[in-house]
């Protein structure tokens, strides 16, 4: 993982924990345990990183409901 991929899941680590009120330790754990980090978020950093924050928050709380993680 390169720097700019590290900035932008510390990035959304963040907004997702604001969006939802929680803490971002939290929303890291959940990202982890899931494998949306290592398996969707790094991976597709050349597109998803294009993308609105708005949408992003929303897209990751779908890839958790999915896998059957709330936030």
């Amino acid at each position: 993982m390169n720097k700019d991929t590290f900035s932008f899941i510390i990035y959304l680590i963040h907004a997702v924990a604001n969006a939802y009120g929680l803490l971002p330790s939290v929303v890291y754990n959940k990202l982890k345990l899931t494998g949306c980090i290592k398996d969707y978020l790094v991976p597709h950093y050349d597109v998803l990183h294009t993308l609105g924050t708005e949408y992003l928050v929303e897209d990751i709380k779908e890839y958790l409901n999915i896998r059957g993680t709330t936030l």
